[in-house]
């Protein structure tokens, strides 16, 4: 049987970490209110809950962290961490922020009014909240093809170029104060954008002069799935494509914690120096100075030798190779999976998987819990719990466009036994499936529910 993958590393450190009794994993989900983002990281066994913030840092981050400068203003860790952005992304301009929510706050604070709409292929959680929290709308313009769980297209992330056009028209430009794009579109489960749909993306906003702003903080997983997969890009380098591709954009909002391989960080980038100044303003009131933006200067130096690691073509070639090795190991343990697979996760389809349960039982909570109770395995339901809303006249459930659960795996952690482990427990879940009961919402926050609602299970 061929090697499906191999890891283009070694270990130097291991963490212990401890197997809990299905008993005892039973009691812990009832106290954490049946919500995972409760259970404490030491009751978890195999946590793929996400992929931001969890990776493994190499030697060479960790030694490029004792030279942190923690200078208040112009510290040299600054500039290493400016230039690194300014060589692997393209953008000359650059503000450091905690992580990604805090960049996408200053961008919408400073660009986004109450009542304006701000169209995307599909935002993400936080960059959902951050518009709503400033009464905005925000406006998913997918294609079709992303809310089809099992059709094997190459680019199910694009924006669908019409929908933009007509909304734009009905819109109008006054009432849009920026356009967005994120890449590869997490939402839409993992799934990447092609250059083509993003040079067409760029040409329409730039042609009723809306400034267009990207969501990159899996920029380079994107610009693999281009070199993978549309045609033209075959030769060309990972580092060349994610160029082109940025250099559509007049900037771009990341979280560092995904692509640039960190446990922390994020940053807000952009072309225009005025632009620069107006970012400054708000990024000084929530986020600090200029220059370190509310990081240490050690993890300045992370994120910078991170963007570097992570557009390392055999890093790359690897990571898309294990996750699409967990995807194999789900569908042949019984699940429904999403495919193609896309680079950071997979995405299971709770809907097909659980049938009886309604989309007003969250079926992917339901999902995600009977895995932790089987195997102790820690995933991430984006589904109705996450993305639904009201029908703004009757108040009635409006669910998401899937309901899925994500096995997010992060980077550089866990080994193909650890996958098969997952691939196990998710068998002898299959194997019960019907047996699985909805839940319902007892408490929950107005924005970003999923993050701390608690629920139990229907009668």
């Amino acid at each position: 049987m061929p090697i499906p993958f191999v890891e283009p590393f070694r270990i130097k450190v291991v963490e212990p970490i401890r197997q809990t009794t299905r008993q005892e994993r039973v009691q812990i989900l009832q106290d954490a209110h049946h919500n995972l983002f409760g259970v404490p990281a030491e009751d978890v066994f195999i946590d793929l809950l996400t992929d931001s913030g969890t990776n493994a840092m190499s030697d060479r981050q960790w030694s490029a962290m004792m030279q942190g400068d923690e200078a208040y203003a112009g510290a040299r860790s600054f500039g290493r961490f400016e230039q690194a952005v300014q060589e692997i992304m393209g953008f000359p301009h650059v503000l450091p922020t905690h992580q990604g929510r805090g960049a996408e706050g200053v961008l919408f604070q400073t660009l986004v009014q109450a009542g304006q709409s701000v169209p995307n292929n599909r935002h993400f959680d936080t960059t959902q909240a951050n518009l709503l929290a400033l009464g905005a709308h925000p406006v998913d313009l997918a294609v079709d093809a992303a809310s089809d769980p099992q059709v094997q297209l190459p680019f199910k992330g694009n924006m669908d170029l019409d929908k933009l056009a007509r909304f734009i028209e009905t819109t109008g430009v006054e009432n849009i104060p920026l356009g967005m794009l994120t890449i590869t579109n997490n939402s839409a489960a993992g799934q990447p954008v092609s250059m083509e749909n993003i040079r067409q993306v760029s040409a329409l906003y730039r042609e009723h002069h809306i400034p267009f702003f990207m969501d990159a903080c899996r920029f380079a997983e994107n610009a693999w799935f281009i070199q993978q997969r549309e045609p033209g890009y075959e030769e060309r380098s990972v580092r060349e494509i994610a160029l082109e591709m940025l250099s559509y954009a007049d900037g771009c909002t990341m979280s560092a914690k995904k692509d640039a391989i960190v446990n922390i960080g994020g940053f807000l980038a952009c072309r225009d120096e005025t632009l620069k100044l107006r970012f400054s303003e708000k990024l000084i009131v929530r986020e600090g100075f200029p220059t370190y933006g509310g990081l240490a200067g050690r993890d300045l130096e992370a994120i910078a030798v991170g963007l570097h690691e992570g557009t390392d073509e055999a890093y790359l070639a690897y990571r898309e190779s294990h996750t699409r090795y967990l995807a194999d190991v789900l569908a042949q343990a019984g699940l429904a999976v999403y495919r193609p697979t896309g680079g950071h996760a997979v995405y299971v389809d709770a809907a097909q998987t659980l049938p009886h349960i309604p989309p007003e039982q969250f079926p992917g909570v339901a999902l995600a819990n009977a895995l932790y109770v089987e195997g102790g395995v820690r995933t991430v339901e984006i589904g109705s719990l996450m993305f639904s809303s009201e029908d703004p006249a009757t108040g009635a459930f409006i669910p998401a466009p899937n309901e899925l659960v994500r096995f997010a795996i992060p980077r550089r952690v866990y080994t193909r036994s650890h996958l098969d482990y997952v691939g196990e427990a998710a068998a002898a879940l299959a194997a019960k499936a019907e047996q699985i009961r909805g839940l319902k919402i007892t408490w929950a926050p107005e924005l970003l529910k999923h993050f701390i609602a608690r629920l139990d299970w229907v009668a």
